[in-house]
């Protein structure tokens, strides 16, 4: 089959690679009918995350129909059309009992392995993701092992259209999951820090659960331009604005948002002192999208942090946090605890994710795709890949 492999920092490439096959008795085979590059990816394709070999296969926003099923599979069955969650969990263990599906401490032991951190207890496995994240192969390529498949699919119905629904596979419940550790409901204030995908999806939800104002933060206008005219949000650009979140504070009566939502993580364009240390590899991560969100927030509220973050920081502002009494919550996404119920928003036309999308390539240009997304070309904010060589229906 084909495949989008990796050989290294900023070079991936579709290579005719070895077909999966049943492994294990919950596994299916999922023939992809379209998957997408994620904000995520990009962090491996500048070669940011340890564990990444090459060859290895990504991508961990795929959909598909089902072509083969393990003997201990019951949820699906051959023909059904589904999509995965980027989560791989059990089901069955300690976090997954109590719905923590990215804590799942029995499909991943990637991590102690690779940090040499055997007290430290792994998170889930994840398509596509390093061995770090226990190496399993993602779902840019024409067909994918799908693991714990009692856990995992999800039965689309076939009123909804492939670009309806693949996001739920990741960066729809990730957006929904940071709206809702952030609180919001009526008449919340938020500040939303990057207008990524993920940011956008969690302007969605804000506003879906009737955010009064959502302010946005990010340096792409085209970006911006579009959270604007779709979600209204209220565009700050940080090239033009020197302090975002002085900005919000003068716009919120001097007190802040309620919710903070760092939809960057450890990439953000920090300070010089950051810079180096991050090259240097004394540092882990940038801490300045943290710091706006620290900033930006009113005293007694919430910082929501779905961008992912590496190692540790620089200037991370502990003091100002503990002063002004704020919450953090953060993570993995539990995709499988919301997925049904975000289904259900997409039917009843509640939720639009498909609007974000903005170029739809054939799996054989998804080097291209990757390079168009890494560099911001051509008004571009998410694109979907279809290993078919027809592009999806608009």
């Amino acid at each position: 089959m084909r495949a989008l492999t990796y050989h290294g920092s900023h070079d991936v490439r579709v290579d005719n690679v070895p077909d999966p096959v049943l492994r294990h008795g919950q596994d299916i085979l999922l023939r992809v009918t379209a998957t997408a590059i994620c904000g995520s990816d990009l962090h491996l394709y500048r070669g940011k995350v340890p564990g990444l070999k090459d060859g290895d296969i990504l991508g961990h926003e795929f959909m598909g129909v089902v072509e083969e099923v393990g003997p201990d599979v019951t949820r699906v069955k051959p023909g059904d059309r589904v999509v995965i969650p980027f989560v791989i969990a059990c089901g069955s263990c300690f976090f997954c009992e109590r719905d923590l599906f990215s804590a799942c401490e029995t499909t991943n032991d990637g991590r102690g392995a690779i940090l040499n951190k055997k007290s430290l207890r792994p998170g889930a496995a994840l398509f596509g993701y390093t061995h770090l994240y226990g190496g399993v192969p993602g779902g840019q390529a024409e067909y994918v092992r799908v693991p714990m498949a009692n856990t995992g699919p999800l039965v689309i119905p076939d009123a909804l259209t492939d670009a309806q629904v693949l996001f739920l596979s990741d960066i729809l419940p990730t957006g929904y999951q940071a709206v809702v550790n952030a609180q919001v409901g009526p008449g919340s204030t938020v500040a939303i820090f990057g207008a990524g995908p993920v940011g956008l999806m969690a302007a969605a939800c804000a506003r879906m659960l009737g955010a009064a104002r959502i302010f946005m933060v990010d340096h792409h206008d085209y970006r911006l331009k579009f959270a604007a005219d779709t979600y209204g949000v209220e565009p700050i650009n940080f090239d033009k604005v020197d302090d975002p979140a002085e900005a919000i504070i003068e716009a919120t009566q001097f007190r802040g948002v309620d919710a903070s939502i760092d939809a960057v993580g450890f990439e953000a364009k920090g300070s010089t002192v950051e810079t180096v240390l991050t090259t240097l590899k004394l540092e882990g991560s940038s801490g300045e999208a943290l710091r706006q969100a620290i900033a930006a927030t009113r005293r007694g509220g919430v910082v929501s942090v779905p961008g992912v973050y590496a190692g540790f920081i620089h200037g991370f502002l502990f003091g100002d946090a503990f002063d002004k009494g704020l919450q953090f919550r953060m993570g993995q996404t539990h995709a499988q605890a919301h997925m049904p119920a975000l289904l259900e928003r997409i039917g009843n036309g509640e939720l639009k994710p498909e609007l974000i999308v903005s170029h739809q390539l054939a799996l054989g240009d998804a080097a291209r795709g990757y390079e168009m997304f890494d560099k911001k070309q051509d008004g571009c904010r998410k694109i979907i890949l279809t290993p078919g060589s027809n592009p999806l229906p608009a």
